[in-house]
């Protein structure tokens, strides 16, 4: 069927991704600002050595599992659940220690990294493990002073509203993720669905097309052949209209006599294949001849290849419409320009234009031309297709690719 345009390529960075490296961060920082807080009052505990192996364990503990808090993958809960653990033992052992700041409102053993502890819970499991973990880093809180106090109430309240904030924007970012992964694998299947549609009516439904004509002409067993081939020309167009979205409308409220015009939007281009520029001139010089006129700029116009042939297949098709509607004697005229931003190749015929809503029509019966050969090209490359057709006097397709 052909070789599709470009390869679809999507980059996926978890949107959580940044918070996992600022959590890592902050379990260090939090570490070392522990250890100094401990060493900086070490003379007022009175069992010091408990403190001391506390603080042995826990920067073991803190270092040996960095890349546990790398991301979701492997923060497993196991892992959350000994880190809790260390975090709530700390709290737990500071009175122990013999510290009695620790008990009278002062900060505990493991300080602020307790928060770090909280924050893993809320980015694995959403606001509700945040929620779950904060509760018990302020049970622990409540038992080791005995007493609950305005203090207290204000760290624990401020660790669990913290918390439950970031673990909902984590399920707020999990949840756009998903939708937009969905997003884009709906548009990579559209957009080789459309690229299939193209090259089937390139080739099959015109060959079907040309067999009908041509078995109904000769009649005998040859239009019965001519007949079948019509049926399979119109069971295919049904089917390919039905995997698309109708891309083109013309417009329904034009009064008689009025310009149709159709402007198709551009897309996001395709990516380049990586070869070198191409010469536009000799993929279309071959049109050429007959009732066909072919005007070119005398110096090259360079393209990348795979927006050249697109660009090129978009001009027969084209050149295609301009045989099957407006007759063989009609006559059409090729126009490439080469502009500072972008290369121009417009196709006119001198033939009766198209009615009004006629596109429309030929969209709902499956003749894709335009759509799809036509704009879906243009589309895949980055640029625009236009059509401008006044009935009786003749069509005006302008393709403008971008060079960038």
């Amino acid at each position: 069927m052909g070789n599709a345009v470009g390869r679809e390529r999507v980059v996926r960075m978890s949107v959580e991704q940044p918070l996992w490296r600022a959590l890592t961060g902050y379990r260090l920082l939090t570490l070392v600002y522990a250890i100094g807080l401990f060493a900086s009052s070490y003379e007022v505990y009175e069992r010091p050595w408990v403190g001391a192996g506390y603080f042995a364990v826990l920067a073991v503990w803190t270092l040996a599992t960095l890349p546990q808090v790398s991301g979701a993958r492997r923060c497993t809960k196991r892992f959350l659940t000994a880190d809790l653990t260390i975090a709530v033992a700390g709290i737990l052992l500071s009175p122990v220690a013999g510290h009695e700041r620790a008990v009278t409102g002062g900060s505990t053993l493991p300080s602020i990294w307790t928060a770090g502890a909280v924050l893993a819970w809320a980015l694995k499991g959403g606001w509700r493990w945040a929620a779950g973990a904060s509760l018990l880093i302020g049970v622990a809180n409540v038992l080791q002073r005995g007493d609950i106090t305005r203090g207290l109430i204000h760290s624990v309240l401020l660790v669990c509203i913290a918390s439950i904030a970031i673990g909902y924007v984590v399920e707020v970012a999990r949840a756009s993720e998903r939708t937009l992964a969905r997003a884009l694998e709906i548009e990579a299947t559209t957009r080789e669905r459309e690229r299939l549609a193209r090259d089937i009516h390139d080739s099959v439904l015109q060959v079907l097309a040309m067999v009908q004509r041509r078995g109904t002409a000769l009649g005998g067993e040859a239009a019965e052949l001519g007949r079948m081939a019509g049926e399979q020309e119109v069971a295919l167009r049904t089917l390919v209209a039905g995997g698309l979205v109708p891309a083109s409308r013309a417009s329904e409220d034009a009064e008689d006599g009025a310009v149709v015009r159709t402007v198709l939007e551009p897309a996001e281009p395709a990516e380049d294949e990586g070869a070198g520029p191409r010469d536009l001139r000799p993929l279309l010089a071959g049109h050429a001849g007959g009732h066909i006129t072919f005007s070119e700029p005398g110096a090259p116009v360079p393209m990348r290849p795979a927006a050249a042939r697109e660009l090129a297949a978009a001009v027969s098709a084209a050149l295609d419409n301009v045989r099957l509607h407006a007759g063989a004697d009609a006559s059409a005229w090729i126009l490439v320009e080469d502009e500072s931003d972008a290369v121009i190749v417009t196709v006119r015929d001198d033939g009766p234009g198209i009615p009004e809503g006629r596109l429309a029509q030929a969209e709902g019966e499956g003749r894709l031309g335009v759509a799809l050969s036509i704009r879906g090209r243009l589309r895949d490359i980055g640029g625009t297709a236009e059509l401008i057709s006044v009935p009786g006097q003749g069509t005006e397709v302008e393709l403008r690719v971008p060079k960038k």
